[in-house]
């Protein structure tokens, strides 16, 4: 059965575009929209009373908000993960829940090498080495203060094995490296997967692509950290509660991992006296939460909830939530 609506309101554009993207296909949704750059919490209710169509990526939606919106067809999450929206109050007030999926399975994994690359090249030291004098005062053509290190032959333990991880592992395998995958958890019989305790100790770098539950936070933390050897990276552009993040800055101070790749953390956007953000070490990079952002990935995920809204016009609905 063909629906078609009439308004519809983006609530946090700008956490999409930054003035870059080609609406075109989200206005061809719909005849009438409404784009909000940022919304507060105090101006959604207001915001949404009459629109049949919301898309929100990070403002919440809770039952209280929900129940306000009395025209209300349909929300578009424009992320993979719903935890912005009460998905129970959703059902119970009969409103359909969409999100996208796969739209950054290009820009993840691509950071992914780009912070490692950037730890076993050293290319912090090596830069500032280039830039302040050392290599000017150096006798020969080349610095080797820092050298960096091959990835060929180096083993990755992989975190979370669905299109991202996947993902992961086809670009180590084109740098003819070792893929280990971690099981979910005990249960998990898989061949292919091992235990956590046992992959650790084997790995070179350790990267993270499960999503964040209840039972995973804090799921690297002191005692996975020693596990590891003391020549090991770890990265996490996942979620960032998955890290202790204190233990993690004892292991790098330490000297217990060899390095640490962050595109997320804890609390986001962080406070700036964060322990992490303040430590100043060299074997530590840290990211805005951006390795999902590319130009081509967000236009994707733009993309994507046009399409989803068609498709529930078209009495076809997909991705939906419950």
């Amino acid at each position: 059965m063909t629906k078609k609506f009439s308004k519809g309101v983006i609530l946090d554009l700008d956490s999409l575009s930054n003035h870059d993207l080609d609406l075109t296909e989200i206005e061809n949704c719909l005849p009438n929209w409404t784009f909000y750059g940022t919304s507060e919490a105090n101006q959604v209710a207001e915001r949404i009373k009459d629109a049949e169509v919301i898309v929100a990526n990070k403002v919440v939606l809770n039952e209280a908000i929900l129940t306000q919106a009395s025209q209300l067809k349909l929300v578009c999450i424009a992320a993979t993960g719903t935890n912005n929206i009460d998905l129970n109050a959703a059902k119970k007030l009969n409103i359909p829940v969409c999100n996208i999926t796969n739209y950054a399975t290009q820009s993840v994994p691509e950071h992914v090498f780009r912070l490692i690359l950037a730890l076993y090249g050293r290319l912090r030291e090596n830069h500032e080495a280039a830039v302040f004098g050392a290599w000017s005062q150096s006798p020969y053509f080349c610095l080797l203060d820092y050298p960096p290190q091959d990835l060929h032959g180096k083993t990755i333990g992989i975190i979370g094995y669905g299109d991202l991880g996947q993902a992961v592992a086809k670009i180590a395998k084109a740098f003819d490296m070792k893929v280990l995958i971690a099981k979910r958890d005990k249960k998990d019989k898989r061949e292919d997967r091992i235990d956590l305790d046992e992959l650790l100790p084997q790995v070179d770098i350790l990267t993270l692509h499960c999503p964040l539950t209840e039972q995973n936070t804090n799921l690297i933390s002191k005692k996975e950290l020693k596990l590891l050897t003391r020549n090991a990276l770890l990265i996490n552009t996942a979620r960032g509660p998955l890290i202790d993040e204190s233990a993690l800055l004892w292991a790098l101070e330490n000297k217990e991992i060899a390095g640490a790749g962050l595109d997320v953390l804890s609390v986001e956007p962080p406070p700036k006296d964060h322990i992490l953000l303040n430590s100043e070490l060299k074997n530590l990079i840290i990211t805005p939460h951006i390795a999902w952002s590319s130009l081509q990935s967000r236009q994707r995920l733009l993309n994507q909830v046009a399409e989803n809204i068609n498709a529930f016009q078209t009495g076809t609905p997909r991705n939906l939530q419950w």
